[in-house]
């Protein structure tokens, strides 16, 4: 450092960093597009063809698309998907979400890499999630509806839903960023 600092608090100085995020295989972040006017706005969520998606990187046949409602500041963290391959499509259509994933796929080449996205309303995209990264949420002040699309269907019977503690991959993921 250029700058002479009190040696505690050069000790206790965190540099934050603006660049690239660590990147998880098969995972993708698709910008989508709001149409405005004075009235208000149109947004495509997904385009399909024979149950299939268009427009994405990966072949992305739905069998169900659901909604999920986020109280304010609510956590759902972690889950995946282990019995039956089931990969995800993620939006935030109200609100805002912290989202971690966690790659904990055995022979993947980013094995142990983790990851955050924000999914807001003001920018909306869909966030790809494929079977075997672990993924959760915290809501925002606000709370949050997800819209999400999978190749799988929930099964009451025999759920495909994994639980991790919520701070399995440690505590600080979840933190408020504070400085």
């Amino acid at each position: 450092m250029k700058v002479p600092l009190l040696p505690d608090v050069a000790k206790s100085l965190k540099v934050q960093q603006y660049g690239p995020a660590c990147e998880i295989d098969g995972v993708f972040y698709q910008p989508l597009k709001k149409h405005r006017d004075i009235n208000g706005y149109f947004m495509e969520f997904m385009r399909l063809t024979n149950g299939v998606a268009e427009n994405l990187p990966v072949k992305l046949e739905l069998r169900q698309i659901s909604i999920s409602r986020a109280v304010p500041n609510r956590m759902n963290a972690f889950h995946l998907h282990a019995r039956e391959i089931q990969d995800e499509t993620w939006s935030a259509v109200e609100g805002m979400l912290l989202v971690w994933l966690v790659d904990v796929r055995e022979n993947s080449r980013t094995k142990g890499a983790k990851r955050r996205y924000i999914l807001t309303e003001e920018e909306p995209a869909l966030l790809y999630i494929p079977s075997g990264v672990a993924h959760g949420y915290k809501a925002g002040p606000s709370g949050a509806l997800l819209v999400y699309a999978m190749n799988g269907q929930f099964n009451a019977k025999e759920p495909n839903e994994g639980r991790l503690p919520w701070d399995y991959f440690g505590r600080e993921l979840w933190e408020d960023e504070r400085g």
